[in-house]
């Protein structure tokens, strides 16, 4: 058996042990106000259980790390399907620093699906090790990816903690511009949700759809032509496309010719149908549940101190924020400069990257010297990581750039 076959399997238990490990949390919750023993016990004791679950499957998630590394001879984090597992592996291993400090089962509740959504996003995207291209043959892939997706990954925790603080404060009994905007937030969360579900759906059921169309030059000349296989069904036609293998129904409309790369329109494709999935998935769970999203997640931290939440929320960012920094500004710059032979060059994950850094520290600058705490630091919290969801998503998969690569 090869090491990428031995990766893959590990990569398959820990994330069944951390959907396992989610129930365990959950239970451990919901189920103290029924036991028949004394309720703080018992989510001590399912807490305990979940807690242990997270570290087995963290280990394998190490093996799989470990022997993917070794596979491919670089760290695995050259293209999206290595960087989303990578990530989910960040978020684990802050969650687990975190629980030892503060004990706090709820935690799990949020933290941990937070990393399965990111590990199952990673199997959307093809799996196998291919040659680095020449600009990431680097040690400096090692440095700044890795390092990056560690602040991200601590940063996550930050936003399950401020999204805990809100759902645990703001009042669901009465529809305001704070239910509101939570409820956007879940609706978010949902999207990226429906996305994986789509896409692996869709790949079991082989229904792709395949276009060939031209790349035009700067003068408006035919220079080359394409072609692209889109797994989701096609709302969005490449600009000026032929149908080459015809899918399960025939698209609406062409992409703008402004749209640049010639997976430009399959990338917008996707987000449609992300939005589309998500909103469906969101509908049918408040039809399920006949009311808000927020309402049904209240009852899990209502024995939580909401100081306590807030807390957390800012260690983590305050931890957060110093190793994105290294990760996705310094250690991204010197790279560019041996790379690319510039520091700087508003390349649009190099804008985003920006932007991130420039939000927290904002969220810093208005904590400490201004007073935001509880409510205000925690929606900054959370629209910190929405940023950050963008950049991962949007960016990677419908902006075209030097980074391209990432969204193949």
């Amino acid at each position: 058996m090869s090491l990428i076959t031995i990766s893959e399997w590990m990569l398959l238990v820990s994330f069944i042990l951390y959907v396992v490990a989610t129930i365990v949390f959950v239970l451990a919750i919901t189920g103290k106000r029924w036991a028949n023993r004394d309720p703080q016990e018992h989510e001590r004791a399912y807490g305990r259980s979940g807690f242990v679950l997270v570290v087995i499957g963290f280990v394998a998630q190490l093996g799989y790390v470990i022997a993917r590394w070794i596979a491919g001879g670089h760290s695995p984090t050259s293209n999206m399907f290595e960087f989303m597992a990578f990530l989910s592996f960040c978020i684990v291993l802050a969650f687990l620093i975190i629980y030892r400090i503060y004990r706090l089962t709820v935690l799990g509740v949020f933290v941990i699906p937070t990393g399965i959504i990111m590990l199952a996003y990673a199997s959307v995207f093809p799996s196998e090790v291919t040659p680095l291209i020449p600009a990431l043959q680097s040690y400096w892939l090692h440095i700044h990816v890795t390092t990056a997706a560690l602040g991200e990954g601590i940063l996550a925790v930050g936003f399950a903690a401020g999204l805990m603080y809100l759902v645990r404060t703001v009042p669901q009994d009465r529809p305001s511009k704070s239910t509101f905007w939570l409820e956007t937030v879940l609706a978010v969360v949902l999207m990226l949700l429906g996305f994986i579900l789509m896409v692996s759906a869709y790949a079991n059921l082989d229904q792709k759809t395949s276009f060939s169309f031209p790349q035009f030059d700067a003068e408006g000349n035919v220079e080359s032509t394409h072609e692209v296989e889109y797994v989701l069904p096609a709302i969005v036609a490449p600009y000026q496309s032929t149908i080459t293998k015809p899918g399960p129904m025939t698209p609406w409309f062409e992409a703008p010719v402004w749209m640049e790369g010639k997976d430009a329109a399959r990338k917008l494709n996707t987000m449609i149908w992300s939005v589309f999935s998500g909103l469906v998935l969101y509908g049918l769970l408040r039809l399920t549940f006949r009311r808000r999203l927020a309402a049904v997640l209240q009852p899990t931290v209502a024995d939580i101190e909401p100081d306590l939440l807030d807390e957390i929320s800012y260690r983590a960012i305050a931890i957060g924020y110093p190793v994105f920094t290294l990760g996705a500004l310094i250690f991204a710059m010197i790279w560019a400069a041996e790379a690319w032979g510039r520091f700087w060059g508003w390349d649009p994950k190099e804008v985003w990257a920006l932007i991130v850094w420039l939000f927290y520290s904002a969220y810093l600058h208005l904590r400490l010297s201004r007073g935001w705490v509880g409510t205000r630091s925690a929606w900054m919290s959370v629209i910190g990581f929405v940023i950050i969801l963008i950049t991962l998503v949007v960016v990677n998969l419908v902006i075209a750039g030097l980074h391209s690569y990432a969204g193949v």
